[in-house]
């Protein structure tokens, strides 16, 4: 066992709870108003109690176990509460009149306080303090007991002269132990709780060889397979092979729409309220318009950031015009060279609109064709059932023809019913195979194996349950016939069904109401999927520009960043400063004044000598 584990801790660990506990009483003596004789012996016992406490935390084993303040607390609190029974004693002497022994005790409270502050003041003088609420409540202790000391003392010397005795002469206090360590019954006899609710069936009760449990587990695989993969799945597959059918010959809607003609089949309201909610034909047509302004606006980015490039290539070649092959003009990085990246992303961008361009322009065109289709589906029920045609009687009023439609129904309710019955049969065959425990069984042919063995040292193989594990099996064969059963009955039935609806079909086909309301129908159902293919796309393009506006325009700015620096660098080369624009660039400073302006516009500095017959001028104020 680990330190934690060990006798020495556990007998620790079980003396600090019973300080604890023991603790405990003595704060309810003081509060419940005990004598104090008693309190005093339910204090020895709690000191008594630190002591074992002390004794087994002390053990070389456990120094790396116990928290390193834990003793130190423990030494504390057993010199405290010595103190605390001599101090009571004391109380009980002065009520019983006996002034030199109170004397005698409070001394010895004393000198244990002092032990006490000694303690406390060498943990704080290595950096180990006690906690500030043991160390109050040392303090408060030390301030009473020293209290009461002079005032017995002076007392016994001025009034009673009672003889003090040593310290020695001193009769012990008798501890009074109220906290023990008893262990609970379930704990001391367990035996008697087995099987019970406390401690549940015994563990080992189920124990049984390994082997058992491999067949076991051989089995179960076996079992699973038949059942899950053969048997369940073959139902399932049945009634797939139903559903196909009777959804391929639009079974029973198309005979809900002769019965019930009246209204709408509640996919068309289902997708007119979808309609609805997303704005109708006027929110389509805002996205459409939001997506188009979309691809303008990236467009218009794209030519912006060409445009910069541009003229900084044109601005480039002025600059290189008339240069002599040794100025720096000359030298200058080409604009083509600089602007390879820049013109790649514009192009690949370019292309990424134009495609978007294109989708845009196939939406609108699909959302234009149905244009008419999608306003209907966003306008009130009320509307669409007008222009839907519809009738409010059977139009099948023919003897023959309503002996044809009841004939439908009646195989249609029989596929009902061999539904219903079908999942009571896998939810019975279910239930079968989880009560399916072969560990008696095996147990016992076990037990049969070995009291055939002529020898007492068996060895089991998992061969040697073969004939037991086909036994088991053999009561599924009945679901194998009846799977079969069910198939056979199942093709009856849809041929009946395939023969009764070809005569309903041609008996509807004469009708050209039923006609036009189930065109009608085919096309909205058809609208109705051509609106989520749009509103879809839409939203879907609406976060494409979204991310793309993003990125041209970062592309655009750094396009103009790159032909402003250019720019700023050719006016360095060009000897213009950055402040004065000239109106062509391809001029070159030396034509130039020294003013910054052309030689010919050059004046000469006026005349300083004032004339008298020149009119006064006054400059004009800033």
């Amino acid at each position: 066992l680990t330190t934690d584990m060990s006798a020495y801790m556990l007998m620790t660990l079980e003396n600090i709870m019973l300080c604890q506990a023991q603790e405990c009483v003595w704060h309810r003596s003081i509060l419940s108003h005990m004598k104090d004789a008693n309190i005093a012996r339910v204090a020895t016992q709690v000191a008594e109690f630190y002591d074992l406490a002390i004794e087994s935390g002390s053990q070389g084993s456990l120094a790396s176990t116990i928290p390193p303040g834990w003793l130190d607390h423990f030494k504390v609190k057993r010199l405290y509460f010595y103190a605390e029974a001599q101090y009571r004693k004391s109380l009980d002497c002065l009520a019983n009149s006996q002034y030199g022994e109170e004397v005698a005790r409070l001394q010895a409270a004393q000198e244990l306080c002092n032990q006490i502050n000694e303690l406390v003041t060498y943990n704080q003088r290595w950096s180990k303090p006690l906690r500030a609420a043991i160390v109050d409540m040392v303090r408060a202790q030390a301030e009473l007991v020293g209290g009461n000391r002079v005032r017995a003392e002076r007392d016994n010397d001025v009034i009673y002269l009672d003889p003090i005795p040593a310290p020695t002469a001193l009769a012990a206090i008798s501890p009074y132990k109220l906290a023990q360590s008893k262990a609970p019954e379930i704990i001391e006899n367990p035996g008697q709780y087995l099987g019970e609710e406390e401690l549940g069936p015994p563990l080992f009760k189920g124990l049984v060889p390994f082997v058992i449990h491999q067949a076991a587990s051989l089995y179960e695989d076996r079992k699973d397979q038949l059942v899950a993969k053969d048997l369940i799945i073959s139902l399932d597959e049945l009634t797939a092979d139903c559903e196909s059918v009777l959804n391929s010959l639009n079974l029973p809607h198309a005979i809900d729409a002769i019965q019930k003609p009246v209204g709408l089949p509640p996919n068309i309201l289902v997708g007119a309220d979808e309609i609805k909610s997303e704005g109708g034909f006027i929110g389509l047509k805002r996205l459409l318009d939001n997506a188009i302004s979309s691809n303008t606006a990236a467009a218009s980015l794209l030519t912006a950031a060409e445009t910069a490039l541009n003229e900084e290539a044109h601005e480039d070649l002025q600059v290189r015009q008339g240069a002599s092959a040794s100025s720096p003009r000359a030298h200058r990085a080409e604009s083509s060279e600089l602007t390879n990246t820049f013109r790649a992303e514009i192009a690949k961008y370019c292309e990424i609109v134009n495609k978007a361009r294109d989708s845009d322009a196939t939406i609108k065109k699909q959302v234009d064709t149905w244009a008419k289709f999608f306003a209907l589906l966003g306008s009130p029920r009320e509307e669409i059932e007008r222009q839907v045609p519809s009738t409010t009687v059977n139009p099948l009023t023919d003897p023959h023809h309503c002996q044809i439609v009841e004939r439908l129904q009646q195989y249609l309710s029989e596929v009902a019913v061999m539904r219903r019955e079908r999942l009571k049969s896998v939810e019975k065959l279910k239930r079968v195979s989880s009560e399916d425990d072969i560990t008696p069984a095996l147990t016992e042919e076990m037990q049969r194996l070995a009291a055939l063995s002529s020898t007492p040292i068996l060895q089991f193989e998992l061969h040697q349950f073969e004939d037991l594990f086909s036994q088991k099996l053999d009561k599924y064969t009945s679901w194998r016939k009846y799977i079969e059963e069910e198939k056979e009955a199942q093709v009856e039935l849809l041929d009946s069904i395939r023969e009764a609806n070809q005569a309903f079909l041609m008996a509807r086909s004469n009708h050209p109401l039923l006609q036009q309301r189930e065109k009608a129908l085919s096309n909205l159902e058809t609208a109705i999927k051509r609106f989520r293919d749009a509103s879809f796309n839409l939203h879907d393009g609406a976060r494409f520009y979204a991310t793309l506006e993003a990125e041209l325009q970062k592309l655009k700015e750094g396009c103009l960043d790159f032909a402003m620096a250019r720019h700023l660098d050719a006016l360095d080369l060009m000897g213009v400063g950055h402040g004065e624009l000239p109106s062509d660039i391809s001029q070159a400073p030396e034509q130039l004044g020294a003013a910054g302006l052309p030689s010919r516009e050059r004046q000469q500095p006026p005349n300083l000598v004032w004339d008298p017959s020149m009119p006064l001028k006054y400059a004009t104020p800033k």
